[in-house]
């Protein structure tokens, strides 16, 4: 299985929103961003869907700066 694949199950949350926000920024942002933006996303990831949910639904910010970045940058993605 490619790492992309991986991720992409790894985006898999299990609610329609997340899986939607976080394939559109695998598919559209990951393969352009650095590798800093890379490993935030991959941080992202390891977030609890009750967290992952408040902070791209705008309900809350991360604390750790590099998380409300990509957090930031996967809200802005056109729909």
């Amino acid at each position: 299985m490619s790492e992309l694949n991986k991720l992409r199950w790894r985006c898999r949350r299990g609610t329609l929103e997340l899986d939607l926000l976080l394939v559109r920024y695998l598919e559209n942002g990951f393969i352009a961003a650095g590798p800093a933006e890379r490993q935030a996303f991959l941080l992202l990831l390891d977030c609890e869907d009750t967290d992952l949910m408040r902070y791209l639904m705008g309900e809350s910010a991360p604390r750790n700066a590099a998380l409300a970045d990509i957090v930031a940058k996967i809200r802005s993605l056109p729909a």
